[in-house]
């Protein structure tokens, strides 16, 4: 073993009272990390599935029709124009599969699917509801939503004959699985469908809503034959989902909505949270760097006899500094062990408080390896720094006067 590290274990193990007092207070700094990192992260984590589980990261349509100038007032005359907004209609996507292989392409797209969206009403005898129409392809679809969990009744199957709808519109309608229901659009089109599941998303005005048909029957029903209205995709990161769309908006000259513009104050209040993490966590390994070298240069005044009589001996000032140095790693490294885990009983037991009517916690926690490995690195570095100046301290002491005045 180094002869630094022999030395600055033996200072640690002779000031007993204090070595125990710093590793306490830095097992209770990462502690604080760990326990605040996994909550926080946690939440977050619940909210993005909770709100993103049922829709898609970045919805491509058609663009919108382009305002037109209306000129009011007699020939002859000038006067100032304006402008009318068009009413938009329900447009299909121009060689859309060219499109949607252009976007599976894309390196930060994980899944695409073409859907067929528009307003429909749910008809069984005298009950009617007005109803959102969702015409997917099962197999691209449930890449980006999947349905298969949050089924409560049936199965997720669409085709020709068989359409899913939610909970509340199966209460509203007074049907069930097995059951016939009669889709009808605002131009007159209508079709009878087969209740083949019942989901709910968790969502009731999306539960009472949406009604899933397959892809060529949307298109019938709408009168969008062999188009699509929509793209619906899915990335690998979730917060890299507006660079995304502002590539697809120049490559494709489409509109293309994330899921970040879709739902910008959930996107204030998971940056929120994020800060007063980071600001946390900052003023703890302030507060551990300070207490960290309080206790080292307490120890160079009360071991300057010891240091001077080292340097007399032939130890080098750079072997000196290391000491210490040594002294500040092993200090953060073993505090961040001990931290750790008494971080991770916290969220544990703080998750175990509370459970949701589904049996899920309802303070979520997020115990990752990287976020044990980022706690450790920074305990590890904190106490390296913090042993910096004592390190200075004892490096500059004159062996004579130390070991003559003490």
């Amino acid at each position: 073993m180094p002869f630094e590290v022999l030395v600055a274990l033996r200072f640690l193990r002779e000031g007993k009272i204090q070595t125990i007092l710093i590793l306490s207070g830095i097992g209770v700094g990462v502690a604080v990390i760990v326990f605040l990192s996994a909550l926080i992260g946690g939440l977050q984590e619940s909210l993005i599935e909770r709100t993103l589980g049922t829709q898609a990261h970045i919805v491509v349509r058609a663009p919108e029709d382009l305002v037109r100038p209306v000129t009011q007032g007699s020939p002859g005359l000038a006067v100032a124009p304006r402008v009318e907004r068009p009413a938009q209609r329900l447009r299909s996507i121009v060689g859309w599969p060219q499109t949607l292989e252009l976007l599976l392409a894309l390196p930060r797209v994980r899944a695409a699917s073409p859907t067929v969206a528009g307003a429909a009403f749910a008809l069984r005898g005298l009950a009617n509801r007005s109803v959102a129409l969702r015409g997917i392809e099962p197999s691209s679809f449930r890449r980006i939503i999947d349905m298969g969990p949050r089924m409560t009744a049936g199965e997720f199957r669409v085709d020709a004959t068989n359409a899913v709808i939610g909970v509340e519109l199966a209460a509203d309608l007074g049907v069930s699985v097995g059951d016939k229901v009669r889709l009808e659009t605002p131009a007159g089109r209508s079709e009878v469908f087969l209740v083949a599941g019942v989901f709910d998303v968790g969502n009731k005005d999306l539960n009472a809503r949406w009604v899933f048909v397959s892809l060529r029957a949307a298109q019938t029903l709408l009168d969008l034959a062999g188009g699509i209205s929509t793209i619906e995709l899915k990335v690998a990161e979730i917060f890299d989902a507006e660079r995304v769309a502002e590539e697809i908006v120049a490559r494709t000259g489409l509109q293309a909505d994330s899921w970040m513009k879709l739902n910008q104050q959930l996107l204030v209040g998971l940056r929120s949270q994020s800060a007063s993490s980071w600001m946390i966590q900052f003023f703890v390994v302030v507060a551990v760097a300070l207490g960290i070298a309080s206790v080292l240069v307490v120890s160079v005044v009360q071991k300057s006899r010891e240091i001077g009589i080292l340097k007399a001996m032939g130890t080098r000032t750079v072997q000196v500094v290391r000491i210490f140095l040594v002294q500040g790693t092993v200090l953060g490294l073993a505090g961040s062990v001990f931290g750790s885990a008494l971080g991770a009983g916290l969220s544990f037991f703080f998750a175990s408080l509370a459970k949701n009517p589904d049996g899920s916690a309802t303070f979520p926690v997020n115990l990752s390896p990287g976020l044990f490995l980022g706690a450790t690195a920074i305990a590890t570095f904190t106490g390296l720094l913090a042993a910096v100046a004592p390190a200075e301290r004892a490096a500059s002491l004159d062996p004579a006067e130390v070991i003559r005045y003490g």
